[in-house]
């Protein structure tokens, strides 16, 4: 297979999300055990973690509490050292009978992610999204299991890489888990039965989507630091590094959006800006996005995200059918209504041993089930639509930074591309600041050249 990245068709993308529950078998590619990665039979997963801030040390973790035996921690990775070993402290002290680190398995810098794919079987892709075509190619081409955290990508060209090696997965018989982890909570799970097989609220013919929080993080430059190590060390402020938070965070409301609709939008147009976090060091990106998402049975959905305190916060979904209302969100609190509000359908979490109504952690199912698929060979490959709803979510990025209305078609064959297939230490930082320390913002209207 080619290693170009190529337009594809809304209907050649429908296809590939289909086949995310079909996907290819080793007897109907041909593959036996030795020509995959499967580790069916085997007594032991080797674990690599790439990518070592909070959420890859919560992914690794969920990833040694499965309950499966033999599996063990063997190598990470991570741009900066001290991060790799902190993240190595805290699991040694969650996990020490599953955690074999030594040192020499311990690599820094932004190549480190080689050394952790050649020694491992199942790899924890957690690095900020930029890098995530390049790692998952890197892993797939090396027949490699592969969980990896959400968004897949920051640009379009990094969407098509992911498209094109979740071909190459399937063709490996290699399973892949992304973190969109609603995905894999029985609220949501239960939600989606009621709507598709129940018709509660009848057809959807609209609906809202939330992401409104008071900020995130920010981390100051320090002495000697070059420009591109501050700027992978803060990557949530850089477009190509982490794609705005209407894709970092967002995406999980939108991909509920797709996956109850059952398709991507043909179209979307908004608007957003900086209104609060306006300094220059607060790099690239928006602190409010609005977006108004057409799907081709004429479906609109309104998706909000915004970074700003002191304002309404929300995040959660809710859809508008012909019976009623569907309102979710992942505490979880689950429920319809019909058009005069009376509940029609609640969400109740089944009882645990304990007595306890309680949802299992969906962070933790993600992990179970992909092991669980390693282990008994069965098809298993979230990269479709995990490539889809970030693509969404770009589509609404490229929607209100140009101010355009924008179709889904044109946009995924943009070659536009933010994120250097290669990037180390020595190479120059993608966007450099100007003489007063400020970074190029995307002013809707007047900026060029963003598709």
């Amino acid at each position: 297979m080619s290693t170009q990245p190529t337009p594809t068709t809304r209907r050649d993308f429908l296809g590939k999300t289909a086949a995310a529950t079909t996907v290819t078998t080793m007897a109907a590619s041909g593959l036996s055990i030795s020509q995959s990665a499967n580790v069916a039979g085997s007594d032991q997963i080797k674990i690599g973690l790439i990518g070592c801030g909070g959420r890859g040390s919560g992914a690794a973790n969920q990833a040694l509490s499965t309950g499966q035996q033999g599996i063990t921690l063997h190598a990470v990775a991570d741009a900066f050292k001290e991060k790799a070993e902190g993240a190595l402290s805290n699991l040694r002290q969650k996990h020490a009978e599953r955690v074999d680190v030594p040192q020499e398995r311990i690599f820094a810098g932004l190549d480190g992610y080689q050394k952790v794919i050649e020694n491992c079987d199942l790899v924890v892709l957690t690095t900020p999204p930029g890098f995530r075509p390049y790692h998952f190619e890197a892993a797939i081409n090396a027949g490699k299991h592969v969980f990896m955290e959400k968004p897949v990508a920051s640009d379009v060209p990094g969407i098509r890489k992911v498209m094109e090696m979740a071909k190459v997965a399937d063709e490996k018989n290699l399973k892949v888990v992304v973190g969109l982890q609603r995905r894999y909570q029985n609220c949501y799970l239960d939600a989606l039965k009621e709507v598709k097989e129940n018709g509660i609220i009848g057809d959807i013919v609209g609906g809202q989507v939330y992401w409104n929080g008071g900020g995130i993080w920010f981390r100051d430059k320090t002495e000697g630091m070059s420009e591109l190590q501050y700027q992978v060390n803060n990557w949530y402020f850089f477009t190509y590094l982490c794609g705005d938070h209407i894709n970092e965070q967002h995406i999980h409301n939108i991909d509920v959006a797709n996956w109850f609709i059952g398709s991507h939008p043909i179209s979307a147009q908004g608007m957003g800006g900086r209104q609060q976090r306006t300094e220059a060091k607060f790099g690239q990106i928006y602190d409010h996005h609005y977006v108004e998402y057409t799907y081709a049975n004429g479906v609109r959905i309104n998706s909000q995200c915004r970074h700003q305190k002191g304002v309404y916060n929300a995040v959660r979904e809710e859809f508008t059918g012909t019976k009623g209302k569907l309102y979710l969100d992942n505490k979880p609190n689950c429920y319809a209504v019909d058009h005069s509000g009376k509940t029609i359908w609640k969400y109740r979490p089944a009882k645990a041993a304990n007595g306890n109504r309680q949802d299992p952690d969906p962070y933790q199912i993600e992990h179970n089930t992909l092991q669980a698929a390693i282990r008994n060979n069965t098809p298993l490959n979230n990269a479709y639509y995990g490539a889809e709803s970030t693509m969404t979510a770009i589509l609404g990025r490229l929607a209100t930074y140009s101010g355009k209305e924008l179709k889904w078609e044109d946009a995924l064959a943009s070659k536009v591309q933010l994120m250097p297939s290669i990037l180390t230490w020595e190479s120059e930082a993608p966007v450099q600041p100007d003489a007063n320390g400020g970074y190029p913002v995307a002013i809707p209207g007047i900026t060029e050249g963003l598709v």
